[in-house]
Parts: structure tokens; sequence; C-alpha cells
């Protein structure tokens, strides 16, 4: 069966490197050009070739969509941001024209000059072929509700192009407030793949709901990792304390919202007792494979989607079916 992957990066050292030193590790990232902690993992995120092809083919996946993994444009200022936006939505595209049944690409964006971000979303759906894009965590400390980025989000819309919502490094203060003073390592683990970033990702998404935005924009739609981050398991609660007060406010309510504009992959999240409540509450049109590679295996992910019982309409669904519609792939 074909198998669809969503959330699957990569980085182009090249251009990541003009991204400031200081810049970069004031919003959380490690030092550039220190001793790696993660050799493996690094040479991975830059190959577009035989290896990770050889990766896709040992775990039976089809076609990976690309994104890119920080740090990116929202670190550098103005023009510069755009131009290095532009430089790694091309540089993308001519990987993807090399094994274009293989790969396909979300866009990176200067989402800190939202007026040319929504631009260059444009150039990247319409002229480079992209099926969305991807905003990891906060731009400025401020989540995609936020008036700013109001032309984004009515780009995507008007383009029919999901964004996808991918965790990022808590802001500085939020860091130190909820996540600092632990020994060794465990603040940013905390902060990061512990909790922090499905904290935050439910958040981002909650924001959207409860600002109103995914109302004035209701044929948007959403992507978000990690099987829903842990919103399936909250929907009960939302109804129990938004409902009354998000009536003269919203149109609909925060579950009618979430279920009709969000879906969710399984990227790095291989639990069967929360996948089963995934599928319980966004339903099997709303849940898609991923991996989140190569920070997860594509083998224990394969392996994880194999053991699902499922029926065969719905596996084929959350294999590919859901994903091909969504982002209208090409098989």
């Amino acid at each position: 069966m074909r198998l669809v992957a969503l959330e699957e990066h990569f980085t182009m050292p090249g251009l990541a490197k003009r991204v400031p030193a200081e810049a970069a590790m004031r919003r959380g990232y490690p030092a550039p050009g220190g001793p790696s902690m993660r050799p493996a993992i690094d040479a991975k995120l830059v190959d577009f070739g035989d290896s990770r092809l050889k990766d896709l083919d040992d775990a039976g996946i089809s076609t990976q969509v690309l994104s890119m993994s920080g740090p990116g444009a929202d670190l550098l200022p103005g023009a510069e941001g755009v131009a290095y936006a532009r430089e790694m939505n091309d540089a993308l595209a001519g990987h993807i024209a090399k094994h274009p049944k293989r790969y396909a690409g979300f866009a990176h964006l200067p989402l800190a000059a939202p007026d040319a971000a929504a631009e260059e979303l444009e150039r990247a759906v319409t002229k480079l072929g992209f099926h969305g894009f991807m905003v990891n965590g906060t731009v400025d400390g401020k989540f995609l509700d936020d008036a700013r980025f109001e032309p984004v989000l009515a780009k995507a819309e008007a383009l029919d192009v999901p964004i996808y919502i991918h965790p990022g490094i808590p802001p500085q203060a939020v860091r130190e407030a909820y996540y600092g003073g632990l020994s060794g390592p465990l603040s940013g683990m905390l902060a990061q793949a512990g909790w922090g970033w499905h904290s935050e990702c439910a958040v981002h998404v909650l924001r959207l709901a409860l600002s109103g935005a995914l109302d004035r924009h209701p044929k948007l739609q959403i992507v978000i990792g990690h099987l829903g981050e842990g919103l399936q398991v909250m929907l009960d609660r939302f109804d129990d304390v938004f409902n009354r007060a998000t009536q003269p406010i919203l149109k609909r309510t925060v579950r009618e919202i979430l279920l009709s504009q969000v879906h969710v992959t399984t990227s790095g999240f291989f639990s069967h007792p929360s996948f089963l409540a995934l599928l319980q509450t966004f339903g099997a049109d709303r849940v898609m494979f991923s991996v989140d590679y190569p920070y997860s295996d594509n083998g224990a992910a394969r392996t994880f989607f194999d053991r699902l019982e499922l029926g065969p309409a719905d596996r084929a669904k959350i294999a590919h079916g859901n994903a091909d519609r969504l982002l209208k792939l090409k098989p």
C-alpha cells in the first residue's frame, strides 16, 4: 500500500549558517560550530539522495513531504529573511524535481514579514508546486492568531493549502519561568520534546480557535503532529469550560472548530492507546501517517502502523488517502 509521510525534515547548512549565531542561541538553538550531540541525525537531515531514499525503501514509505528544520527566516531581519526563505524554497524545489514521486514540499516562510510571507506562499504553491507551509512555534513570541499574520492565513485559505503547525523552542522568558532550574539537560528536555513542545502546539491551535481566526477562515485547514498534541483527550473538557463563554464570541464550539479544521498525524508518537483516543475523537478521515524523520525512525513508524487494528478503508485513508486529498498529491 502507498504510504505518505507528512512531517519529515531537512536542513541546508550552507543557508542555515547565514542565521547569526547570537540570534540562533537567543532563540534556544545550540551554538553553531560546536560538537554535534546527534551526528547521525544531522547527517540524515542534509541528505536528499541515496541514504534518505534507502531509509524510505526499507520501511516501504512512498513519499515524504519535506519541511525545513530550524533555525529559519524569522530570525533574520526584513529583506534578508525574505531572501533566505526564497532561496530555501528554491533549493528544496530543486531536490524535489530530482525525485518527484518520492518527495513533496511544505514552504518555509519569512513570517516576521507577513505580507512578504503571503507572497512567498503564493509563489511556492503556484510556481514551485508546494502543498502548504510549516510554522515552527511562535514568531517573535506571537502565535498565528496575532493580527499581523492575517495576510498569511487569508492566503493559505485562498490557495486551499494547509498550515502545518509544528512545535518550536519556547521563547526565553517561557523557558526560564516554566522549565528552568533543572539539572543537566532536563530543563531543555522538559521545554521541548519531553513536554513543552506539545503543550505549546496545543495552545497554538486553541488560540486560533478561541481568537475567532478559524471562524474568519472556515475553509482553512490546520495539520498538527504527535498524535494530536494531547488535544484529543481534552475535547470534553473544552465543552465543559468554553462553550458558554464562547457563545457570544464564536460561531461554533471549540470541538466543532477542531473537528472540522484540524488534521492530525502520527509523527513521532507510536502509542496504541493514544492512537485509539485520537481515532475515536477525530475519526479516520482526519488522521494521517507520519514519522518525524530523522528525529524518529521510519521502521518504527511503519511497524506501529502495520500493527494498528484498522479496516482496509480506514487503513488506506490514514496511509495516503487523506494526505492525497488534503495536499492534492498526485500518486
